[in-house]
């Protein structure tokens, strides 16, 4: 048995991407699919970061909020933040409002700028080969990988915080580093170039 629902629409999902609209959208239109680009990468790695101890769900619906709060997630502007910007991240309803995270996030930007080859490269360089086969239930998934920790463990060296094993591994599954859709279900993702 497997961990798929079938939605109103007649499509098998994820279990956990039939339970809300907002999860229906992210899981058959990004979760899994390939994302390249520093900006793009940059913007996960800090969402991903301010929804440690919080429900994906709440960020996902914030998603909108930290956009413009943090200027598209440019790397070179967020970059440049300096104590007013703070203030003002932490006044600002529509975001996650915690100071160690947006320290984190001005923080991990002034790190991303400073990789040699950027963070896309970085990032990708950690991504293990395809499985061959997908699991069947959610809870097979694993949490980390040798290739979370290690990445977790380089980001950390370039001077990153908030990025564990886990929260790299999940990095890793938002952005189409692995796979790991449910087999069955009617996402089908394209192999990284």
């Amino acid at each position: 048995m497997n961990d798929l629902v079938t939605g109103a629409d007649g499509l098998p999902r994820c279990v956990w991407g039939a339970s809300t609209p907002d999860y229906a959208a992210y899981h058959d239109e990004e979760w899994g699919r390939p994302v390249r680009g520093d900006d793009a990468l940059y913007e996960r790695i800090t969402l991903e970061a301010f929804q440690s101890g919080l429900s994906w769900l709440t960020i996902l619906r914030k998603r909108p909020a930290f956009r413009r709060a943090f200027d598209g997630f440019r790397i070179a502007t967020v970059a440049g933040y300096d104590e007013a910007d703070v203030a003002r991240l932490l006044g600002d309803a529509g975001i996650v409002r915690n100071r160690a995270k947006i320290e984190a996030a001005i923080g991990n930007a002034r790190a991303a700028l400073d990789l040699p080859g950027g963070l896309t490269e970085l990032l990708w360089s950690f991504a293990p080969p395809p499985r061959a086969t997908r699991f069947d239930r959610f809870v097979d998934l694993p949490a980390t990988t040798p290739e979370s920790t290690a990445l977790a463990r380089a980001l950390k060296g370039h001077g990153f915080r908030f990025v564990g094993p886990t929260t790299a591994y999940a990095l890793m599954q938002a952005t189409g580093m692995v796979d790991d859709h449910l087999a069955g279900c009617h996402v089908v993702v394209p192999r990284p170039a």
